[in-house]
């Protein structure tokens, strides 16, 4: 008897879980009421230089976020004044869990479990009201010469991970990767090609009817980069020089 009240239980939470999960992503692509994004600013390399950094971020830092999906989102037809309201939280000193690059199904089931508990017990002591997206931006010192890990976003859970760069000239290549992770939180696909970069034609391009074709203007934020040639891409440096494509933009909900 204990033991099937223990599994009913179990399986309460779990359904429990999987509705709260279903009616926030449902209500993040309603567009009726403003998306609460908040980003928590992590030391990645737990250098002083990195920490001064962190220390001079500020809601400006990151406002061209929402000046960017307010722009696209009328574009789409949405009459809402702030559709994503940023906020930026306490700088946080715990790394999240890494995965490993060649983890089996069951090593990434258990990443994805540990990543679920750690974006809730990381800021648990500064969120009396959760925010709809978490968005944690692990900052690295700009004279380390590294090579960045991939970011990613997350729907389920509604969380990214975002990899950047300690330095003011970085913000704003910095935020077009967080606009793309954010856009992945929303249910938006990646439109490049996964070993070069390169945006797909016709959906990972801004203007996919320009003429000539190349180069462009602009990139679609899930393409990630700016296509100069069909073979030759780089990432914008601000999002005024991103757009949301027709394809993004039905995922995401905001057209049919």
């Amino acid at each position: 008897m204990f033991k099937a009240i223990r599994i009913s239980i179990l399986l309460l939470v779990l359904l429990f879980v999987v509705l709260n999960t279903w009616l926030t992503q449902k209500r993040s692509t309603d567009w009726n009421n403003s998306l609460r994004m908040k980003v928590y600013p992590i030391n990645a390399d737990g250098s002083a230089e990195t920490a001064r950094y962190i220390a001079s971020l500020s809601h400006d830092t990151f406002a061209d976020i929402e000046d960017f999906m307010r722009t696209e989102t009328e574009r789409y037809g949405s009459s809402l004044e702030r559709p994503v309201r940023v906020a930026l939280g306490e700088p946080i000193s715990d790394q999240p869990p890494k995965i490993e690059p060649d983890a089996s199904v069951f090593g990434v089931m258990l990443w994805s479990l540990k990543m679920r508990w750690w974006v809730s017990s990381a800021t648990s002591d500064q969120d009396s009201i959760e925010p709809d997206v978490s968005m944690f931006v692990r900052y690295h010192s700009e004279g380390g010469q590294i090579r960045l890990e991939n970011s990613l976003g997350v729907q389920k859970g509604m969380y990214g991970i975002v990899n950047a760069y300690a330095g003011r000239r970085y913000a704003g290549t910095n935020n077009v990767i967080i606009a793309h992770e954010l856009i992945h939180t929303l249910g938006g696909t990646d439109k490049y090609e996964p070993g070069s970069g390169q945006p797909q034609n016709p959906d990972g391009l801004a203007e996919p009817q320009r003429k000539p074709l190349y180069p462009q203007r602009y990139a679609e934020i899930m393409g990630g980069r700016v296509a100069l040639a069909a073979d030759d891409a780089v990432i914008p440096k601000s999002l005024k020089y991103a757009v949301i494509g027709e394809l993004t933009a039905r995922e995401i909900r905001l057209t049919d």
